[in-house]
């Protein structure tokens, strides 16, 4: 098991790029299991996550091609084809630590029209059920039994049909995994209140590069035309915002001037605002963003996250960490996840002055926080806790960064690009 040491205090410069989104390649590599062909995806960053998701499509008879290596190197690349799909299944084994394995099971009853899904694990940041996705599915005509941790699910003999649904809450996955049973369900199906968030749109146009009806992308009615089969297609992921944004607060917090590159700037409009009045001096410039703070400069700026446009929950943790070291009193309110505030505890061992109650953290800025050995506790609060050590005077450690591969791709290669002082050595 890996950890990272880091060495607080250096500011940063350069320029680093923004890698593929994991939250839309995740679910595009779900979308092969429709398809009569190969799905070639580019810009596909290289990830623990993606890893187990192609080893869960090559378990179920697909031939995955995974980071192809060339000279030099490899090639952000996955190349799909699950024409061959022999086993509709996805066990415990294989998917325990992510997620995202819940997005196979609408493509599944779909094209196969059985399924066998182990529930999902991932992060423990509070529960998140899976109950809106199987009533929307049952809506479809699918049949569902829980047995034993696992998800049995059948469609009716003529296939799934559509259907008129409405989310109770706005769901993510659970908006992809239908939008995805829907293109080869016979009928039109409706899905409202659906997830406006970028990755779920990049989701839905690719699928129509395979050949899928869907109106109203980006918005949250969509109007999906059951078609009778999908083709092979080649689709680029979308750039990670959350990446992105995780960029900025870095060089926020160390100080410096850098520039990101490759970032979808109207995706993270309502973060770059809040950055902005946090007192960060940000510069757009022919889609490449350079950022720039001095240590100390920050002001506090309260938050509250929402689904998209909103500020997103999985840049929450990242904000919290800028606030304990700015001027004043910030308050950061969660309302997507009830237990997604567990980086607090180790925020406070270097020095930050937070107080929790319920959903709502209480950030006091310190000015500066000191290095001391922290253990991570999900993707996001890795970031967090490597964003607060590279602010912090001292030396700092962060334990269990398995959670950070989960999620960046190589996120502390990137950082000693821009001159932070980080090596990744084997934990004892």
């Amino acid at each position: 098991m890996d950890k990272l040491l880091i060495e607080g205090g250096a500011p940063l410069s350069g320029s680093v790029r923004v890698s593929g989104a994991k939250n839309a390649a995740l679910p595009l590599m779900a979308a092969a299991i429709l398809a009569d062909g190969p799905l070639t995806l580019t810009n596909i960053p290289r990830l623990g996550d993606l890893r187990t998701m192609g080893r869960l499509l090559g378990h179920m008879g697909g031939r995955v091609g995974l980071y192809p290596e060339e000279a030099g190197g490899y090639r952000e690349e996955a190349v799909l084809d699950m024409s061959g799909l022999a086993r509709p299944e996805a066990p415990h084994d294989l998917v325990k630590t992510m997620r995202a394995s819940a997005l196979v099971l609408g493509p599944l009853l779909a094209r196969h029209g059985q399924a066998r899904v182990s529930l999902p694990g991932g992060c423990a940041i509070g529960v998140r059920p899976i109950d809106l996705h199987l009533r929307a599915l049952a809506a479809m005509g699918a049949e569902f039994d829980l047995s034993g941790g696992d998800i049995m699910a059948r469609a009716p003999r003529g296939g799934l049909a559509g259907a008129d649904i409405r989310f109770e809450t706005v769901t993510v996955t659970g908006t992809e995994n239908v939008m995805m049973a829907a293109v080869l369900a016979k009928g039109r199906t409706i899905i409202r209140n659906a997830a406006r968030e970028p990755e779920v749109s990049d989701t839905a146009r690719a699928l129509v590069a395979m050949g899928a009806k869907i109106g109203g992308i980006d918005g949250d009615e969509l109007s999906i035309e059951g078609v009778d089969v999908l083709r092979s297609a080649s689709h680029a992921v979308m750039p990670d915002r959350i990446e992105a944004g995780t960029l900025l607060a870095a060089v926020a917090m160390a100080g410096g001037k850098a520039t990101i590159r490759g970032a979808r700037l109207n995706d993270l409009a309502v973060v770059l605002g809040k950055f902005t009045e946090a007192g960060v001096l940000l510069r757009a410039q022919n889609g490449d963003l350079t950022v720039e703070s001095e240590p100390g400069a920050l002001s506090a700026v309260n938050v509250s996250t929402s689904p998209y446009p909103g500020f997103p929950t999985d840049m929450q943790a990242q904000f919290l960490a800028m606030m304990a070291t700015a001027r004043g009193a910030s308050i950061i309110t969660e309302t997507i996840f009830e237990n997604r505030f567990m980086h607090v505890a180790e925020l406070r061992r270097l020095g930050a002055d937070v107080t929790l109650e319920g959903r709502t953290a209480v950030v006091k800025g310190v000015g500066r926080l000191s290095g001391a050995p922290m253990t991570a506790s999900d993707l996001r609060a890795s970031a967090c806790l490597i964003l607060a050590a590279l602010a912090a005077t001292g030396s700092s450690e962060v334990s269990r960064v398995y959670h950070l591969d989960r999620g960046y791709d190589r996120l502390d290669l990137k950082l000693a690009g821009l001159g932070a002082r980080i090596s990744r050595v084997k934990d004892d």
